[in-house]
């Protein structure tokens, strides 16, 4: 099984920015969701990450040796970083659901994310066959590993929600993506 996990929170998630390269580290809520990621996730055979800070602390949770690959990183939201979801303009949004080949000044866009993530998790599928192999990466990322597994358009990003540091899992059949499930959160604590 290919068992994709979004990282635990940051003081940015949790103020609602757009939190693509920058690299701060878990905040308490986001150490504990790590812990609970990490106790449902023992018995995996392969831990994978994202370079930056937020995942490979996630990761390091599931308590197995974490390789690290630059193409599980987030999107690149260029002039766009840091910006209160809330504070982007309503044109900027319209743009970028319009045409999966928008990028904000400086960064990268959905096909460009596209470009990256598929071919990453292409190469593990077939392992994932055989072993349980856990992916820790982000929000736009994530989103494309649902689009890649249906075998649809990465316009469909647009249509998810992943909740933080929550896990879906695809299976391997004859070689071919297919997604188990979907955005599981059972494993955290309730507040």
């Amino acid at each position: 099984m290919l068992i994709i996990a979004r990282h635990g929170r940051t003081v940015a998630n949790a103020s609602g920015e757009l939190l693509g390269r920058r690299d701060p580290g878990l905040d308490e809520v986001g150490a504990l969701q790590a812990s609970a990621i990490g106790a449902s996730l023992r018995a995996v055979d392969r831990v994978i990450s994202s370079p930056l800070l937020r995942c490979r602390q996630t990761a390091a949770a599931i308590g197995l040796p974490v390789e690290t690959d630059e193409r599980l990183i987030e999107l690149d939201y260029g002039e766009l970083e840091g910006t209160p979801v809330a504070d982007v303009l309503p044109e900027t949004w319209a743009a970028w659901r319009a045409d999966t080949a928008w990028r904000p000044a400086g960064g990268e866009s959905l096909d460009d994310l596209a470009a990256r993530v598929w071919p990453a998790l292409s190469e593990l599928i077939e392992e994932a066959a055989h072993r349980d192999v856990v992916v820790v990466s982000h929000v736009s990322p994530i989103k494309a590993a649902i689009a890649w597994a249906l075998g649809v358009g990465i316009e469909t990003q647009w249509r998810c929600f992943v909740q933080q540091a929550s896990i879906s899992r695809i299976a391997s059949r004859a070689g071919t993506p297919a997604l188990h499930s979907f955005n599981e959160v059972h494993h955290l604590p309730t507040e």
